[in-house]
């Protein structure tokens, strides 16, 4: 793995983005509401921002392609992404996560993330096409969410405390029956520490973003072989991925149906995930069927269709169900 900067760059570039991460979480320590779709257009900017005066940097000091390679891999990274969010979101809902908590939830989990994904860039395209196995599990897990999703009652809210990975889980760890706010850990009856139901979301969050890694970075291994391009272009393409969930979240929170346009996203990905472990196997074609390339371009464009659909679809319904409710008066 090359590198067109010197260790000195690397030490600076890493403690650049420590120091913006303890702020970043400074911030949310000290947020006693939830993020508005205000905010989240404005912090969404931001770190769009950060990434473009990034960019500008390595167009100015370094040679070559060095700044074309970052925005092409920022561009893929982020727009790789918007398949995690929609993730997030059932994760969030399946353990009806307090809404003050989520900005923790992601903050942690993508922080545990960066972590893992630096791993993998280090470890190279070997360790990742190994690991590629864990897209069949991913895949049918996300297939199966979305039938269920899809035949659920929307008007019924999720009671995370039936949740089977919860309740196995409780077997064997000291978890608690609900969530203390924030809390990872709280105190219960006998003033014993236990684990909140949060660490459990935590940890499907890290895991959900690992697994997507081994999905993203061979992509922006295809446009550049810089680890210090690669590691940069996925960090701020991360940095700026929980504020990009409170955006999406508050724009398609007043969807009617947006339980069964996740529904369709969700089984989408998980096809997509299946269908890149098929590839990695070297299981191209079943008889005369060549199983598809389904690049981020494709999927960014199938999920914009399908909310748009889901958009219209909610706005007839609401439409309709308002000029009823006019007549019935």
């Amino acid at each position: 793995m090359v590198s067109v900067v010197s260790p000195l760059v690397w030490v600076i570039t890493v403690v650049v983005l420590l120091a913006i991460m303890v702020f970043d979480l400074t911030v949310i320590a000290r947020r006693q509401q939830t993020i508005t779709t205000k905010d989240a257009v404005r912090w969404v900017l931001v770190y769009i921002g950060l990434a473009a005066a990034f960019a500008v940097g390595l167009f100015v000091f370094l040679p070559d392609s060095a700044g074309q390679e970052f925005v092409a891999g920022y561009i893929t990274e982020y727009s790789l992404s918007v398949d995690n969010l929609f993730v997030f979101m059932i994760i969030m809902a399946r353990f009806s996560v307090p809404a003050l908590a989520q900005d923790k939830v992601l903050y942690i989990g993508i922080v545990l993330s960066l972590v893992f994904r630096a791993v993998f860039i280090f470890a190279g395209a070997a360790a990742i096409a190994a690991a590629s196995w864990v897209f069949y599990i991913l895949g049918g897990f996300l297939v199966y969410t979305a039938i269920q999703l899809a035949l659920e009652d929307t008007d019924e809210e999720p009671d995370f405390h039936n949740n089977l990975v919860l309740r196995f889980l409780r077997r064997i760890l000291p978890i608690s029956e609900d969530y203390d706010g924030r809390r990872l850990v709280t105190r219960v009856a006998g003033n014993a520490r236990v684990l909140t139901p949060l660490v459990i979301v935590i940890a499907a969050i890290s895991m959900a973003n690992v697994v997507f890694a081994l999905d993203s970075i061979p992509a922006i291994f295809g446009l550049t072989s810089d680890a210090y391009i690669i590691f940069t272009a996925n960090a701020l393409a991360l940095m700026g991925l929980r504020q990009l969930y409170f955006l999406i979240e508050g724009l398609l929170e007043k969807i009617v149906y947006l339980s069964k346009g996740l529904a369709v996203i969700l089984g989408f990905i998980g096809v997509k995930l299946i269908i890149e472990a098929l590839h990695h196997s070297h299981l191209d074609e079943f008889g005369s069927f060549h199983l598809p390339q389904i690049g981020s371009s494709r999927s960014l464009l199938f999920i914009v269709a399908t909310l748009a659909v889901t958009t219209v679809l909610s706005l007839v319904k609401t439409n309709r169900d308002s000029r009823r409710a006019a007549q019935a008066e």
